[in-house]
């Protein structure tokens, strides 16, 4: 088999670390065996047709992933892409996969999170059973495969058809899914929301937000194009200038700490969804935040140095965000089956989200082309070139 293999040993990791260039850990391999088909019910082999490139394979690819969460990803030899839209040849039908591996997968009995209803955050993350995974999802182990390999193996109760939903907008389906997980941890409690980061979690939190709440106000923060196309009332480029803007708009007063760059915005928003997770930027939210307002970490993790002092001052909510899966508000139904429903309709603004598609062997490009956001969004690979794309 066909595939993009990661070697995560700890030398290359660490050389990786001090001189990086994307692929010292990663190599296209025509060598590799297709994934086996775990001894248990309801497993299936798919050809991946297009899979996505997320912020979490570049950073792997450049050694850049919190070493914290080296716990969790444990599997020293990975296959990447968890963004998978996928074919089973033998029937012709099409599936967005969701990559979350829980305790049902593995073969045991439920462990807490899973029976709370939050498979998301399995507490057997590590202990692959019949899958052979140790990883939380898919994309992480070369077990099952991944979405940069020809083949992928996936449980019955991780597909959702797609039927005939045009190929960019399918490969969507994973992290849309995210982007509505993120967009439901916020119980509303007024009517304005910024999204700070234009890349594809926070295009796709934007659109969530606006099928949810159709009246809220949005205003997305940060540089690029295609910032507006999925519902934001208003894009700002990133800096402390946005807290003045805001004032201007909505009538809020500026407050100017002494010694500091950013000042506070007084009568503030009243949720912030940070989709970049940088020190900047988690700063730049906590300052625009009314009290008892709510920030919302999606999509990123690894340690920051950030002055916290507002949450205690201002009596904030930090809420952080991981994967999809059920929710109360949907009727315990997963985010990915109501996001299937939204790809299905044109209206849901996610065309040109997609910005580039690339083969197996131009991996390396299609990584830096990632890696360079704007004006990239969502970049793709096409590891079945035989597969037709449905337009």
């Amino acid at each position: 088999m066909r595939a993009v293999l990661a070697d995560l040993s700890v030398p290359r990791y660490l050389l990786t670390a001090v001189a990086p260039r994307a692929g010292r850990m990663l190599s296209l391999r025509d060598d590799l065996p297709v994934p086996a088909l775990p001894d248990a019910p309801g497993w299936l082999l798919l050809r991946p047709e297009l899979a996505g490139i997320c912020g979490s394979d570049v950073a792997v690819a450049h050694a850049k992933s919190s070493v914290v969460l080296s716990a969790f990803y444990s599997a020293r030899e990975q296959i990447l892409g968890h963004e998978i839209v996928a074919v089973d040849e033998s029937t012709g039908e099409r599936f967005a996969v969701d990559p979350v591996i829980s305790c049902v997968h593995r073969g045991f009995e439920p462990c807490r999170s899973c029976r709370d209803g939050h498979p998301y955050v399995c507490e057997r993350f590590d202990q692959p059973g019949v899958t052979g995974c140790r990883s939380p999802t898919q994309g992480f182990d070369a077990a099952l495969g991944g979405g940069w390999g020809e083949y992928v193996v996936a449980h019955r109760s991780q597909l959702h058809p797609v039927g005939a939903v045009p190929s960019r907008r399918a490969v969507l389906a994973e992290p849309a899914s995210i982007a509505l997980h993120a967009a439901l941890r916020w119980r509303r409690t007024g009517d304005r929301a910024v999204v700070i980061g234009p890349g594809t979690i926070g295009l796709l939190t934007v659109a969530a937000l606006r099928r949810l709440h159709p009246g809220l106000d949005i205003t997305v923060v940060g540089p690029g194009a295609l910032r507006e196309t999925t519902g934001a009332d208003r894009a700002l480029d990133s800096g402390p200038h946005v807290v003045e803007a805001l004032a201007e708009l909505h009538g809020g007063r500026v407050i100017r700490p002494r010694l500091t760059k950013v000042p506070i915005l007084e009568q503030g928003v009243d949720v912030v969804f940070d989709c970049v997770a940088r020190p900047q930027t988690i700063d730049l939210g906590l300052h625009l935040l009314r009290p008892t307002g709510t920030l919302v970490l999606v999509g990123g993790a690894g340690r920051q140095r950030v002055d916290w002092s507002l949450v205690w001052n201002r009596q904030l909510t930090v809420q952080g965000t991981v994967n999809s899966g059920p929710e109360e508000t949907l009727g315990g139904r997963t985010t990915m089956s109501q996001i299937v429903e939204w790809l299905a309709d044109p209206s849901y603004p996610v065309d040109g989200l997609v910005t580039h598609t690339f083969v197996l062997p131009e991996w390396r490009a299609a990584l830096a082309t990632a890696a360079a956001g704007p004006p990239a969004v969502k970049v793709t690979l096409r590891p079945n070139p035989g597969l037709p794309l449905i337009a």
